[in-house]
């Protein structure tokens, strides 16, 4: 008879391991924080780029407005910024004759020249330099007057020589004060050309303490290379161009030659009161105008040819 089999269950094996389920993973509270956490940084970080994107292009903005502000503005104000970071940034303070500025063999030649075909002639000279000594050996025959206000610079020249005189003078008015003189001028009919006794004129710019021949004679050559105008402090050339333009609008022509262009305050007001359609010449930092008698003019320059830089 065949053997009995047992009809009891068989053992259940269960396994070393289980797979987890899905539900049970969805629901793991640390993995949801988890998740969050990542997730948060992100979210926040579109709006702080965004901020800041938004505060540069309103910087950006603020800035091309400022920008097209600045170069809407009139030149008389441009003029103003430009004199006063000019003198601002220019060479150290006054120390006299020490910080003269020596003529090049070509700017000497250029005066050497001009003296040569005048001789004899009545020259004018505002400052000094060594130099200058040669051009009234050159004048041999004619009148050369040097007004100057370094006591220094003076004592190197041999007044009475050869009908070469010194004059010391006293400028009073700083270079920083450019602006607000070419301001007066433009604006007061006692500036104009037309002015018949510069020593009596009550424009702000008119030299009036110079010695009675400067308004007597009639010159033919006039140098402008004083004072020295080389700090806001510092003794300024206004007067003396301005002056130089009145003395030369007396006579029949005139040789107006103004040193140190290069600057900004001897450029504007030598385009101001001697005119670009005046300029005949030019070397180095200097600018040689010829001034035609205008004295019934009422005003320095044609309208067409006043330069604004």
């Amino acid at each position: 008879m065949p053997p009995e089999v047992s009809h009891s269950r068989a053992p259940q094996i269960i396994p070393s391991f289980q797979f987890p389920t899905s539900s049970a993973s969805n629901s793991s509270p640390k993995s949801g924080r988890a998740t969050r956490r990542m997730k948060f940084p992100a979210k926040k970080l579109l709006p702080v780029l965004i901020f800041i994107l938004s505060c540069i292009s309103i910087l950006r903005l603020f800035k091309i407005a400022i920008t097209t502000s600045h170069n809407s503005t009139s030149p008389a104000a441009a003029l103003s910024s430009s004199l006063e970071q000019e003198v601002a940034s220019n060479s150290p303070p006054h120390k006299s004759s020490a910080n003269a500025t020596l003529l090049t063999p070509k700017e000497f030649q250029l005066l050497s020249n001009l003296i040569t075909s005048k001789a004899p002639c009545n020259l004018l000279v505002f400052g000094f330099q060594s130099e200058y000594l040669n051009l009234s050996s050159i004048n041999e025959g004619g009148v050369t007057l040097f007004i100057e206000d370094d006591p220094y610079k003076i004592n190197e020249i041999k007044a009475g020589s050869n009908e070469t005189w010194v004059h010391k003078v006293t400028y009073k008015v700083p270079a920083k004060k450019a602006y607000n003189l070419l301001k007066h001028a433009r604006g007061n009919p006692e500036c104009s050309p037309s002015t018949s006794l510069l020593q009596q004129s009550s424009c702000k710019l008119a030299l009036r303490n110079l010695p009675e021949e400067v308004y007597q004679f009639k010159w033919d050559v006039v140098v402008v290379d004083g004072p020295i105008g080389d700090a806001p402090e510092a003794p300024g050339r206004m007067s003396t161009i301005y002056t130089a333009s009145m003395l030369a609008r007396t006579g029949e022509t005139t040789h107006v030659v103004v040193h140190d262009v290069h600057r900004t305050i001897e450029k504007w007001f030598s385009w101001e009161f001697l005119c670009e359609e005046n300029l005949v010449s030019s070397k180095g930092k200097f600018w040689n105008f010829r001034i035609s008698g205008q004295s019934n003019s009422t005003s320095f320059c044609s309208p067409q040819t006043v330069r604004i830089m």
